[in-house]
């Protein structure tokens, strides 16, 4: 099984790290809002790569349909994380709002 590469990783990746304006020792990290916007770069990147790959198959430049169809699922699970990390984080917003003060 592969490893989660791309906007999974990003995300991970993003959950640990301080919040803007933060430091942690002599580098400063990005903060989530940076990762979260290349996540979301990754994903279109990808849609764009899969709509490239369908284009290159139906015009004939490419016989390679597991290349397609690979670049298809790729983007496909990509964009489906993207979604459900979109809904928890809706989620966590809307506890907060509800969250008396």
């Amino acid at each position: 099984m592969k490893e989660v590469s791309g906007i999974g990783q990003s995300i991970v990746s993003s959950i640990g790290a301080p919040s803007v304006g933060q430091t942690t020792g002599a580098a400063e990290s990005p903060g989530f809002l940076d990762s979260l916007k290349q996540a979301i770069g990754q994903v279109n990147d990808a849609q764009i790569q899969a709509g490239r790959a369908v284009d290159a198959l139906m015009t004939g430049e490419s016989q390679d349909i597991h290349r397609a169809m690979v670049a298809l699922q790729q983007a496909d699970v990509s964009f489906q994380l993207m979604m459900q990390i979109r809904n928890k984080l809706i989620a966590a917003y809307e506890e907060i709002q509800r969250m008396q003060v």
